[in-house]
């Protein structure tokens, strides 16, 4: 079982408004790390994202970033802690180590550039129960992500305000 997804949306700005929206930690707090982000998008940066809704910095490996184009992220895995309803089968023994997951984003120009396709993909978790419902909890995050770019390049809304604490 190769655990991947795939999110898109398409948003009413120029790919180099849209872009610059992600990579760039002022405009990305601005409507989807809530809690904050700290860092430039950059190859080779690690930079550190705050959420309210899962409290607690954390580092974000920034592998590649291809202007305009595409950027590539590692981040560690979330998997939910094991719960009574979980088969002992499914998880991961306690004594294993973390892992990452690799995040890719796409951003393709559409309609003479007035538009912008964004697309996530992550992909990397273990092939456990455990491993699953991490990968449907990030595909949640991503698309409350592509919603929340959406509204707040094209209207200046910040979707996520108040919505987790």
């Amino acid at each position: 079982m190769d655990l991947k997804f795939e999110v898109s949306a398409r948003v009413s700005r120029p790919v180099e408004d849209v872009f610059e929206a992600v990579v760039d930690p002022a405009k990305l707090s601005a409507y989807f790390t809530t809690g904050g982000a700290k860092g430039r998008l950059d190859t080779g940066a690690i930079v550190t994202w705050d959420f309210h809704d899962f409290p607690g910095a954390f580092p974000v490996e920034v592998v590649e970033v291809e202007k305009n184009r595409r950027i590539i992220l590692k981040w560690e895995a979330y998997e939910p802690k094991p719960d009574a309803s979980t088969a002992a089968d499914d998880c991961p023994p306690a004594d294993s180590t973390n892992y990452m997951t690799t995040v890719t984003m796409r951003f393709e120009p559409l309609d003479d550039n007035s538009r912008t396709l964004v697309t996530v993909v992550e992909e990397g978790w273990r092939p456990t129960g455990q491993g699953l419902k991490g990968s449907y909890g990030n595909c949640y995050g991503w698309t409350q992500m592509l919603c929340g770019l959406k509204v707040w390049v094209e209207h200046g809304i910040n979707l996520r305000d108040g919505f987790f604490k």
